[in-house]
């Protein structure tokens, strides 16, 4: 998976997409290594794999991201890593969305949810933010009206929840969750390839027993 900082550009004002139809596939995180296969960045770990997948670098700086252009069946697509923190991914995610003029219909956002099991994906076509502070961003700033892809982390009881949430998968973990992040990519491209009923139809998973 890229790291942030890795053949970074700074990308000066383009407008090759601007007014055209196109995809944004935004995975939610924090930036730096100390952030790095935390809980908090299966969003992230998401479009890098779909990067990779893909073939695309991640590796042009504007918006408040790091992101990469690609197409996904004919289509242009953003695969985009905000890069103001989690609580402020609506920034990034709104000027995206306004530059381009993209319906937020045509937004798919990726992230990490403590509130369904560990193991679960959950895909919907809109939505309240639930207890995601990078979703209540989001949404906050451009409206409830977009597909999501939740991977579910689970939770712990006896733990403060921003340690949890920051704190790196277990080897056990990753071994249930790897699958699952890989298969949130596979359903951002589905739901671009097939819509979003598809989508939910074949990648929705119910996880481990809470």
């Amino acid at each position: 998976m890229q790291e942030l900082g890795r053949s970074i550009k700074k990308e000066e004002a383009k407008t090759d997409f601007k007014e055209v139809n196109m995809y944004v596939i935004a995975g939610l995180g924090n930036p730096g290594k100390e952030y790095a296969s935390s809980r908090h960045n299966a969003g992230y770990m998401a479009v890098e794999y779909l990067a990779g997948k893909l073939n695309t670098k991640l590796n042009k700086l504007k918006f408040n991201s790091v992101y990469g252009d690609t197409s996904i069946n004919g289509e242009k697509v953003m695969l985009v890593k905000p890069v103001t923190y989690m609580n402020k991914s609506g920034i990034a995610i709104a000027e995206i969305v306004k530059f381009y003029k993209i319906s937020t219909s045509n937004l798919i956002v990726i992230y990490d949810d403590i509130d369904i099991p560990l193991g679960a994906l959950r895909i919907r076509p809109s939505g309240s933010a639930g207890t995601h502070n990078g979703m209540k961003s989001i949404v906050d700033s451009i409206g409830s009206e977009f597909p999501r892809i939740r991977i579910g982390i689970g939770r712990n009881e006896e733990m403060d929840l921003a340690d949890f949430v920051l704190q790196k998968f277990s080897r056990n973990e990753k071994d249930i969750v790897t699958p699952i992040i890989e298969r949130a990519a596979e359903a951002a491209v589905e739901i671009i390839e097939n819509g979003i009923d598809s989508a939910m139809q074949k990648f929705n998973m119910k996880g481990d027993t809470p």
